[in-house]
């Protein structure tokens, strides 16, 4: 989440590559066996991110490191990969930043893009925002490997988001009309471990399909997802806020989801107080994995099960929603 006041290939694989995210090769692969069940992978992403690089600051030494670790483990999945190199401007200072760009090819050369930052702030060390969408995705990667997904996959993930969406303006502002008009739908994954429920967010009106598919996917697999009540009306049910990379997106007329873990329910009912018990965890010292497994038990890997699950089948799936 933007770091403001109140905003908050493809044929198969052998096996041995297939699974050689999990592989022992440091620093560039999570040390662990292969996992058994949905949600260890990311949380072994979220481990290495938070814990291993620590805290990502927009424009440092520490995000370049990120941007290459997460270069290594798109590629390792046999994804072909690029940096999308960008500079920004802060306070009279230019400085650098980069997305990880990785493409799935699908049935269609219709693009469905899945996006999901990278960066943090200064304080904590980002497992909630953003290491926890990171996760994700890659566990998602990694279960769609020898799949042939209705659309092409578009992975991007972003570099300063924390500094005004940097990252997703750059690659919306590169992006020619024809790319725009292929493009079917834009997912976007932020802050999914610390707050007290789990959400999906689309677009207001007949284009929060995806959305809509999302939920009902969550339903069938029994978890617990819900989406804005719109209790606060600035953000009319299902919607949200402009304060994530899904906002460029939506500006270019692109549909998109949205998956984040909060409380729509407390505070200001703008989203922004995640739990009853900690308030906000984002930007935070508290947003790190060994106080978010003490305050909140079980919770983390609940959530990076449940995300997981419901953006596989998401992905599967997006033809019966965007045709």
């Amino acid at each position: 989440m933007i770091a403001t006041v109140k905003q908050k290939p493809w044929k198969k694989w052998a096996l041995t590559n297939l699974l050689a995210l999990t592989l022992v090769i440091t620093p560039y692969s999570v040390a662990t066996a292969k996992p058994k069940n949905t949600g260890e992978l990311a949380y072994q992403q979220v481990t290495y991110l938070s814990e291993n690089i620590g805290s990502r600051v927009a424009g440092t030494a520490s995000e370049k490191t990120a941007s290459q670790y997460l270069q290594t483990q798109l590629k390792r999945l046999g994804l072909k990969t690029s940096i999308q190199n960008f500079t920004y401007t802060q306070k009279g200072t230019t400085y650098h930043s980069q997305n990880v760009v990785a493409t799935k090819p699908g049935k269609s050369k219709k693009e469905l893009i899945i996006g999901a930052h990278y960066d943090s702030v200064s304080v904590g060390n980002g497992a909630d925002d953003n290491g926890s969408s990171i996760g994700v995705v890659l566990e998602t990667l990694h279960a769609l490997a020898i799949k042939k997904t209705p659309y092409t996959i578009k992975v991007i993930f972003f570099g300063a988001e924390e500094i005004g969406l940097q990252g997703s303006k750059y690659y919306v502002s590169k992006m020619t009309e024809a790319q725009k008009k292929n493009t079917v739908a834009m997912i976007n994954l932020d802050s999914l471990l610390a707050g007290d429920y789990m959400y999906v967010y689309g677009n207001n009106g007949k284009q929060g399909k995806l959305r809509d598919l999302a939920l009902e996917i969550a339903k069938k697999r029994k978890i617990a997802m819900s989406t804005n009540p719109g209790l606060n009306p600035d953000y009319p049910a299902g919607t949200t806020g402009d304060w994530s990379d899904h906002a460029p997106f939506k500006a270019a007329g692109i549909p998109y989801a949205y998956f984040e873990a909060t409380n729509w329910e407390i505070g200001d009912l703008d989203g922004y107080t995640q739990t009853v018990k900690h308030g906000a965890i984002w930007h935070t010292a508290n947003d790190n994995l060994t106080f978010l497994e003490r305050e909140f038990p079980g919770r983390v890997k609940e959530h990076l099960k449940g995300f997981t699950i419901v953006l596989t089948e998401l992905v599967e799936k997006a033809d019966k929603a965007l045709r």
